[in-house]
């Protein structure tokens, strides 16, 4: 069944709104709520693997949730990252690297598997790591570093994530089963920081959004635009992410654009996007 471009452009859309969301989302409870990381992270895992579950209950043939422990644990880890590191960063500064630990993950890896790359595809790859440096080095602008190394660890985790998740089924049901997984880890982790825990409604509605709707959700959609796309479309279209983010950390959280930040994320997405290219003119459309 042919599906017309207006609803990919919309799927996709609201995919990567859902995604840049997960980092305004998270900025705003973590720095204008008092609630704390763990408990943020647990309602919002618990959340996103309701709504998974729950879609996969809806659908016409009930489908059962799959997923194993090992990508659990990846996807348990990014979370942890992520939560933490959204104390000291901005929504753009946090997506920028996140995303750019994702792909530069998922590159470095398939180089170690065997792939070859090309002049410009290396060009790209220093280009990139030459803008997370830039971004790094000590001055007014610097992201903490604590933060940033954890935002860059969530990355890589989800890095891993993604990769274990090719060819692995159906992906909802996977991806339910994976967030279904890390409940039991997110309440020892939850236990184990108890004498950090302070609650607030608004943090509160802030994780369960993020949980049921830009993740849980967000997923969803993903998976049903991602068959509609070519592959070089779907690694370019996730570009939009941290530019998304950054623009909805002015408009909602009052974060300021630095230029630094512009310069960096020019040549971080840039050089990323080299390599994407260069590897879609590669492969069979």
């Amino acid at each position: 069944m042919q599906v017309s471009r207006s609803k990919i452009v919309l799927l996709t859309t609201l995919a990567m709104l859902a995604f840049a969301g997960n980092s305004i989302l998270g900025r705003l409870a973590l720095k204008t709520t008092s609630i704390d990381p763990a408990t943020y992270m647990s309602l919002r895992l618990v959340s996103a693997a309701g709504m998974l579950m729950l879609i996969l209950r809806l659908r016409p043939t009930p489908t059962p949730v799959a997923g194993n422990w090992p990508s659990a644990l990846a996807l348990f880890a990014y979370a942890v990252g992520f939560s933490l590191s959204y104390m000291d960063l901005s929504a753009g500064t946090g997506a920028l690297l996140l995303f750019a630990a994702v792909q530069i993950t998922m590159i470095g890896l398939s180089l170690w598997r065997g792939d070859k790359m090309s002049p410009l595809q290396i060009l790209g790859i220093v280009i990139a790591f030459a803008g997370l440096v830039i971004l790094l080095l000590p001055n007014v602008d610097t992201p903490p570093l604590t933060a940033s190394a954890l935002m860059i660890g969530a990355g890589v985790a989800w890095g891993i994530y993604s990769l274990r998740g090719r060819g692995a089924g159906d992906p909802t049901a996977v991806t339910a089963g994976n967030f279904l997984r890390t409940v039991p880890m997110a309440v020892i982790f939850s236990v184990l920081m108890i004498s950090h825990m302070q609650i607030s409604s608004t943090g509160v509605i802030y994780a369960l959004l993020s949980g049921a709707i830009t993740s849980g959700l967000g997923y969803a959609i993903w998976y049903a635009a991602l068959p509609l796309l070519k592959p070089i479309q779907a690694s370019i279209v996730q570009l939009s992410v941290p530019i998304i983010a950054s623009f909805g950390g002015v408009l909602f959280i009052g974060e300021g654009l630095t230029l630094r930040l512009v310069l960096t994320a020019t040549a971080v997405l840039g050089g990323i996007l080299l390599v994407m290219v260069e590897r879609g003119r590669k492969q069979p459309a």
